[in-house]
């Protein structure tokens, strides 16, 4: 794929039952090539009505094939779809890089790592067990997860093939079936991986995909009567709609909603090691990652040799169109391109000072939506850069005076998401890694090559619930007391 073509890519429709068809409306919606600042796609505008049939053919998965199947069959097809994404790497890449604007060597990467995830809940489908249960004379107790039902996925723009395989793939591994709907600003990836699904196998209805307005069809999927379960990755806000719909209906949800990740950084930090981690983390995806360590908190006895170091590294950041695959492309559009430059504004109308900043590459297209990476220092407490998710490639760094102050410091946000604690002082990186309110806290790295195997979760305004490893196996099902009374 050419990726300044100017081409637009028809929409199929809606994919229910293994099969495409329009949306009920007729009508679709256009959407933006970041990169290019030029629509590029269309896609269907899928409304209740698609709902309402994507979630009786689920229901009818569950009473016939899908429902049937073992959970070795299950774990089977999982790792058929995997291998299938690996097939189809270099396509979905390409897709994926211009329906997000980010760079191909990320987009390469997300798509080992959805692979990876149909791949390790492949194999662990048919290794969740119950347990024995002692009780009276004359009893016999056992427990064992079972799937929920219809599980609604509603998924973000950032990741959006990264994300089907993260909430989709464990509900399909405890033998749920999914009613998918994907982010309107980038939602093909998820699409074709749904194709692929239907090609490898997977009963129809098992996996059923609503592209849409959030307003729209999120609305209607997360206030369905049908559905049984739901996940949802996004901001607090549509978080708390989502919630309140589901207890509406009296349903569970699972719910990751943001964060504000600090790395702490010691005196005895290895700074060689650090500091290309922290700038990395700040820019993947363009600071588009729910997990970006987006606050550097630093010990006021290394704040300006790491502020130097870590000025020097910005400034020879470069974003840019997918195919330069540069360290970051763009912002998903123009909207969060004015939000983070609303912050720029006031960080210079209160005088926070500019580090650093990096460059946006010569040659981009004129109206795409690049936002140059930039390092602010030292950000005031309680500043809106170092409290407020930006969702942008923007760093805040702060100084800290002892141990107390960095535990004070790292949790004084709403959120509580992941963190990161650099130090050579094994004692004193499990003390204050155990005093940050997170669910994810790093010693002396910050990721883990999308930490399939890792169960990750917020506490705080991050959310609630478990995706990632085996806890996501059981949250997306539910556990089943049989109690037998014999003779």
């Amino acid at each position: 794929m050419n990726v300044h073509s100017p081409s637009i890519i028809a929409a199929q429709g809606v994919f229910i039952g293994n099969r495409w068809s329009p949306a009920a409306s007729g009508q679709t919606i256009q959407t933006m090539a970041p990169a290019e600042g030029v629509p590029f796609a269309e896609i269907a505008a899928g409304d209740k009505p698609d709902v309402d049939r994507a979630v009786k053919a689920a229901q009818g998965a569950l009473a016939g094939a899908w429902g049937r199947m073992s959970a070795t069959e299950r774990g089977r097809l999982l790792t058929k779809l995997g291998y299938a994404v690996q097939d189809h790497a270099e396509e979905l890449a390409k897709l994926e890089a211009r329906d997000t604007g980010k760079p191909m060597k990320q987009a390469r990467n997300d798509m080992i790592a959805l692979a990876r995830y149909f791949e390790y809940y492949g194999g662990g489908a048919d290794k969740v067990h119950g347990d024995t249960i002692p009780f009276l004379p004359g009893y016999f107790v056992t427990t064992e997860r079972v799937a929920h039902g219809v599980v609604g996925h509603i998924i973000p723009w950032n990741y959006p093939a990264q994300m089907f395989g993260r909430t989709v793939a464990p509900a399909l591994a405890m033998g749920n079936a999914s009613v998918v709907k994907p982010a309107e600003d980038a939602c093909l990836t998820p699409l074709r991986i749904a194709e692929l699904a239907a090609e490898v196998g997977f009963p129809e209805g098992a996996i059923n995909i609503v592209p849409g307005l959030g307003e729209a069809a999120g609305a209607a999927l997360s206030s369905h009567p049908e559905i049984d379960f739901i996940s949802f990755t996004g901001s607090p806000e549509v978080g708390t709609l989502i919630q309140s719909a589901a207890a509406r209906n009296h349903i569970g949800c699972v719910m990751e909603l943001g964060g504000k990740s600090p790395h702490v950084l010691f005196e005895d930090a290895d700074l060689d090691a650090a500091i290309p981690v922290i700038a990395n983390t700040m820019v993947q995806n363009a600071g588009q990652t729910c997990s970006a360590g987006s606050r550097l908190l630093v010990a006021k006895g290394v704040y300006d040799e790491a502020t130097s170091r870590l000025a020097e590294k910005f400034a020879s950041l470069r974003a840019g169109t997918p195919e330069m695959d540069l360290d970051l492309g763009p912002v998903i559009n123009a909207t969060q391109k004015k939000r983070i430059q609303k912050f720029f504004d006031r960080a210079e109308e209160e005088g926070v000072p500019v580090l650093s900043r990096g460059q946006v590459a010569e040659g981009v297209p004129e109206g795409a939506f690049f936002v140059e990476p930039r390092v602010y220092g030292d950000v005031p407490r309680g500043n809106d850069l170092a409290a407020k998710e930006i969702f942008g490639p923007v760093l805040s760094v702060q100084r800290f005076d002892d141990e107390a102050d960095a535990v004070k410091l790292a949790n004084d946000t709403e959120y509580g998401l992941m963190a990161a604690v650099w130090s050579l002082d094994g004692n004193r990186a499990l003390r204050v890694s155990r005093g940050i309110r997170a669910g994810q806290v790093y010693i002396n790295s910050f990721g883990a090559g999308g930490g399939i195997e890792l169960p990750f979760g917020g506490m705080k305004k991050s959310g609630h619930g478990r995706e990632k490893g085996f806890a996501a196996l059981h949250d997306m099902s539910t556990l089943r007391t049989t109690i037998f009374k014999h003779g």
